[in-house]
């Protein structure tokens, strides 16, 4: 499954790095994707910023993994990738502001600043989930050895804490870049975690049974009071 890290990890890398490469050239009314790329919104910095987020984001992720404990039991290759490409898909819908179906909110940099606080709340959340979860933390759907349920710090109110952080961040990104298809990207992810939470807790409670059943009881998967 490490390939598929690094598949994720390169994307997301990749894509902010080539965007911000190509931001000063994109400016050049001669140059081929200026009718494509929409100028107005690469020029302002929280679009930049929200870019670099999920650059730190994966660095971190990527250093993390190296502390996660071995697996008895994952998910099949098939089914991760399925959702690497889902959510790597949903990341470029966001962050690349392609003029294509126009924006769904008005340009301003007031609300590409509330947007960034947005997705820096979810990187903060999703981070802090991390740690807690610790060894614990697989990028695929896994059970590892001596794997134990962790219940403390965001896992005692949520099971799923840090992908409610990363939609967050994807909603948050959606709001910077401010355009239909980063709507769509948003329902991308929706659509990525959604199947990814079904299938973990399916897992899950195989792995401990009446366990997990009682902690279902008494949490929330992603949104407390909703879902």
């Amino acid at each position: 499954m490490k390939r598929f890290r690094v598949v994720l990890w390169s994307t997301v890398v990749g894509a902010a790095a080539g965007i911000l490469v190509t931001r000063s050239s994109l400016h050049r009314a001669d140059h081929p994707a200026a009718s494509i790329l929409d100028k107005s919104v690469t020029a302002h910095w929280p679009w930049v910023a929200a870019a670099l987020g999920w650059v730190v984001f994966s660095l971190y992720w990527e250093a993390a993994a190296k502390n996660a404990a071995a697996a008895k039991s994952a998910e099949s290759a098939g089914s991760r990738g399925i959702h690497v490409f889902l959510a790597n898909a949903a990341l470029l819908l966001e962050v690349v502001p392609l003029r294509v179906l126009g924006r769904f909110v008005p340009l301003s940099t007031a609300i590409m600043i509330t947007g960034l606080a947005i997705e820096a709340i979810g990187l903060a959340l999703a981070i802090l989930a991390r740690r807690h979860l610790g060894c614990y933390w697989s990028g695929e759907i896994s059970i590892k050895v001596d794997h134990r349920l962790i219940r403390n710090g965001p896992y005692r109110m949520l099971r799923h804490p840090i992908y409610t952080g990363l939609l967050t961040m994807y909603a948050g990104t959606a709001l910077v870049t401010g355009t239909w298809l980063a709507v769509g990207g948003f329902g991308l992810a929706a659509l990525a975690y959604a199947r990814k939470v079904r299938l973990e807790e399916e897992n899950l409670n195989v792995a401990f049974g009446a366990e997990y059943e009682a902690y279902r009881r008494e949490s929330w998967a992603l949104v407390p009071g909703l879902f």
